[in-house]
């Protein structure tokens, strides 16, 4: 059993696991799969917005699937969470990106 396959059998247990959906993302785009993990990822800030964690990661996904507005966006609400929880590693990250993306 491969890890995707892994993972989707313990989300069957708790399907709205935000860590376990956060690993299938990542599994999914590993496979060339952006659409998928996108789609993970926005189901898991869906239910959680303070998921800060999920905000880097969807803003590269929507880099590599050359959706540069919706990146911009995901940084930009990803910064303010990071702000509120006053998480400065984070936001450091998701200004940098934010930065990158807007050259």
């Amino acid at each position: 059993m491969n890890r995707l396959e892994q993972l989707l059998q313990m989300l069957q247990e708790d399907p709205h696991d935000p860590f376990l959906n956060y690993a299938l993302a990542l599994e999914l785009a590993k496979a060339g799969d952006i659409d998928a993990a996108i789609d993970r990822i926005e189901g898991i800030l869906a239910r959680d917005e303070n998921y800060l964690g999920a905000y880097y990661q969807l803003g590269k996904f929507y880099e590599q699937s050359l959706q540069p507005e919706k990146a911009i966006q995901t940084y930009q609400r990803g910064i303010g969470i990071a702000k509120k929880q006053n998480n400065r590693k984070t936001l450091g990250e998701l200004n940098e990106a934010l930065l990158m993306l807007e050259d």
